[in-house]
């Protein structure tokens, strides 16, 4: 039986390089095995490229940069604006619980994507936005890399959903 969520692709992002600033795409092509045409990682120019780890696609939840913005978790004094273009991933999501989709195959439009592992913050983004504690607040909600299992090409608003393996 399908777990009952429904999601929905809210934003796409990609950068040619590690460091560049991310640019918004309408539409993006992703090939399996490889990642999105035109991103860092497809490109093999991203900072984590030549790690043996999965990372043909990184995806967050847009409801985790709420909270950010909200103080969520309660912080003393600490709210994150955190917008789509900065939080370094491709692909930003609404209604999908991606912690819950380590190994597990979803489908968004016509792409099959296969969780791999949850993604950890890291020092570099904070450095990079100049924006400290921003690892503690993205503490086990930074979100997941990726494999590409079925290509195609995808666009804000196409629906999430999980698939049975």
């Amino acid at each position: 039986m399908r777990p009952r969520w429904l999601g929905e692709l809210v934003h796409i992002h990609i950068a040619p390089e590690a460091s560049y600033e991310m640019e918004a795409l309408s539409e993006a092509r992703l090939i399996a095995g490889r990642g999105i045409e035109g991103d860092r990682y497809f490109l093999g120019t991203g900072t984590y490229s030549a790690k043996p780890d999965i990372r043909e696609v990184t995806l967050i939840e847009i409801e985790t940069l709420e909270a950010l913005q909200q103080g969520e978790p309660k912080i003393p004094g600490i709210r994150i604006e955190l917008s789509p273009a900065d939080h370094r991933r491709n692909l930003t999501t609404r209604g999908v619980p991606l912690n819950h989709l380590v190994g597990k195959r979803f489908r968004i439009g016509e792409v099959v994507l296969r969780g791999g592992r949850l993604n950890f913050p890291c020092k570099y983004i904070e450095e990079l936005l100049g924006l400290p504690q921003l690892h503690d607040a993205l503490l086990n909600r930074s979100g997941l890399n990726c494999s590409i299992e079925k290509g195609g090409v995808i666009r804000p608003g196409d629906p999430i959903e999980p698939l049975e393996d």
